[in-house]
């Protein structure tokens, strides 16, 4: 774990006052440590770094931070999702990946498999 000067450091112009606001905001999820001080993870620091090039190579403001950390969170997920779903495709006899690849090609009307739902076929 990584104390939150020695994060602040890695990264010129960035004051510790101000990561310690963007954790507070829960825009960096560090976790406090037995006596008291944020600490961080390598993941964390990566989630830093991001913030770094949005605030400062982007210009992106503040108040729009919650919503562009939502939606990188949301293409992340869906990344881990399809990724699953090709691991577990993968592990399907040959003719069910087929199939299953050729629906996906498919661009014909009808029913189409939905990840978004609980139920898997939509109309």
């Amino acid at each position: 774990m990584i104390r939150l000067e020695a994060v602040a450091q890695r990264f010129p112009g960035l004051a510790p006052a101000e990561l310690a606001l963007w954790v507070e905001r829960r825009w960096v999820r560090a976790e406090r440590g037995p006596d008291g001080a944020w600490r961080f993870t390598e993941m964390d620091v990566a989630r830093v770094q991001l913030l770094v090039e949005l605030r400062v190579t982007l210009e992106v403001t503040d108040d729009l931070i919650p919503l562009v950390l939502s939606l990188i969170d949301q293409l992340y997920d869906a990344r881990r999702t399809v990724r699953a779903l090709l691991a577990a495709l993968d592990e399907q006899p040959a003719e069910v990946r087929s199939a299953l690849l050729e629906a996906a090609r498919d661009d014909r009307p009808g029913p189409r498999i939905d990840l978004t739902s609980s139920s898997s076929i939509r109309p």
